[in-house]
């Protein structure tokens, strides 16, 4: 999967963000710019309607008739770049005096000049009729003077000023991505860093990354040696699990290979029933070594509390473990008892607690030795259900029990009864797996083993 490019994703929000608002500024903008061009415009026709009005005058001769004498100067004050048209007219009491007859006549507004946007001649223009008095005595002749011009001149204005502002907002556009394109890569250094660190590690290094890293990035490089912890812890757990488990399989492969080389050069048929008598045990022991090995890759599948869980009685599991492997005791001269009650019950698999349980039972009787007493007490303390192996066999040092009590820990050596650390890894990995522990004592009056499974009871908190 290609990534996506940090920078370009922040410009692009960046030019997207500031074009939207550039075009708001810029409606905001040209409006402001044509009310501040009709307020230019709207002083101009004003003072020209003025300039027009201060030449009509009453002719005293002429039975005082109005009479406009229009100065070209104050229509060519409304000249402009744009080339715009200029119109006027003059009314007096008796109408159209001057002009242009068909042009519109602003009606007064209130304080003697009216205003208005139109169309004359199919072009749109600007009004401003000024309304005034000519001097007859002591009333005077009422006259309006109405000035016009086209409104190029406006729109030229509007759109020069929106131009530069258009103009200016983009330079700090193009200014605004130019410096987040320079401060991401700034800030995108220490990550650079950080991947040139982890380019450089061997694929064996899996020490914490030490490098220099911005707040914002604290957690991801947190994150990243946490995992690398959990990845070197379980590298290590399985490199010594690996050979561990190699040296238990390799074993009694070897016992049966060696005792069917033996059956092969036998003389007489009892040596030989004794020789494959041999091999078939190694091979069975073989058989026991790779199920467990199955069920703790299963459980490494799994993970811990992903195994399924329903309601299990431990105590009755027990007892009918006990039960199955009365005979092999007998046959080995051990005293196999147990104590307890059914009612136990946990959340749990009852076939990886089974396999559990019968691990502990089978570790006692292979290496608690004849004559031994071996006893699977189930009790209820607290909030826990606790089924607890006793055998007053040797036991089993203290170093060795911390060890060997751990999930994963190192294995043991075979013994005679092949694989103890491999059974006790897989009954510390199911107790993980429903949130229990497998605890390793000296069994009472220090001699033996107690291997003690402690899971929490269903419905305690």
């Amino acid at each position: 999967m290609t990534g996506y490019s940090l920078r370009r994703r922040l410009l692009a929000w960046l030019l997207a963000s500031t074009a939207v608002l550039g075009l708001l500024a810029l409606a905001d903008t040209r409006a402001e710019a044509l009310r501040t061009a009709q307020g230019v415009s709207d002083r101009v026709l004003a003072g020209s309607a003025i300039a027009i009005a201060e030449r009509v005058s009453v002719d005293v001769q002429a039975d005082g008739a109005l009479v406009a004498d229009v100065p070209y100067s104050a229509l060519e004050m409304l000249s402009s770049a744009a080339q715009d048209r200029v119109f006027y007219r003059i009314d007096g009491p008796a109408g159209f005096l001057t002009g242009y007859d068909a042009l519109p006549v602003v009606a007064d507004d209130g304080d003697g000049l009216g205003l208005a946007d139109t169309t004359f001649l199919g072009t749109p223009i600007r009004l401003a009729t000024l309304y005034r008095r000519a001097a007859t005595g002591f009333e005077g002749t009422a006259f309006t003077v109405t000035v016009a011009e086209s409104t190029r001149a406006r729109r030229a204005l509007a759109d020069t000023i929106l131009l530069r502002s258009a103009l200016r907002l983009a330079g700090m556009i193009a200014g605004a991505a130019a410096i987040v394109w320079v401060a991401v890569t700034l800030a995108l250094r220490p990550l650079d860093r950080l991947g040139e660190a982890l380019a450089q590690r061997s694929p064996d290094d899996l020490r914490p990354l030490t490098a220099a890293a911005p707040a914002e990035v604290q957690g991801l490089v947190g994150a990243i040696n946490g995992f690398m912890a959990r990845l070197g812890s379980a590298l290590a757990a399985l490199r010594n699990f690996s050979g561990n488990a190699g040296h238990q399989i390799r074993t009694p492969l070897a016992v049966a290979r060696a005792q069917l080389a033996l059956a092969g050069r036998a003389a007489d048929g009892g040596a030989r029933q004794a020789a494959l008598a041999k091999a078939d045990a190694a091979l069975v022991q073989a058989e026991r070594v790779l199920r467990q090995l199955l069920l703790l890759a299963r459980l490494d599948a799994a993970g811990p509390g992903a195994a399924s869980a329903t309601p299990v009685d431990l105590g009755a599991l027990a007892r009918d473990l006990v039960a199955d492997r009365v005979p092999l005791a007998a046959e080995r001269g051990m005293d196999l008892g147990f104590d307890g009650q059914a009612g136990l019950y946990v959340r749990g698999e009852a076939v990886l607690l089974g396999e559990a349980l019968g691990n502990l039972l089978d570790n006692a009787l292979a290496y608690a030795g004849p004559g031994a007493t071996v006893t699977l007490i189930a009790r209820e303390t607290g909030a826990e259900a606790r089924l607890t192996v006793i055998d007053d066999g040797p036991g089993l040092p203290a170093d060795r029990r911390a060890r060997l009590a751990q999930p994963r820990g190192p294995l043991a050596e075979p013994g005679p009864g092949g694989g103890l650390g491999l059974g006790l890894s897989i009954v510390a990995e199911i107790a993980r797996a429903f949130d229990g522990q497998l605890v390793l004592e000296a069994g009472p009056g220090g001699r033996g083993l107690a291997a003690e499974l402690r899971l929490p009871l269903l419905g305690a908190a």
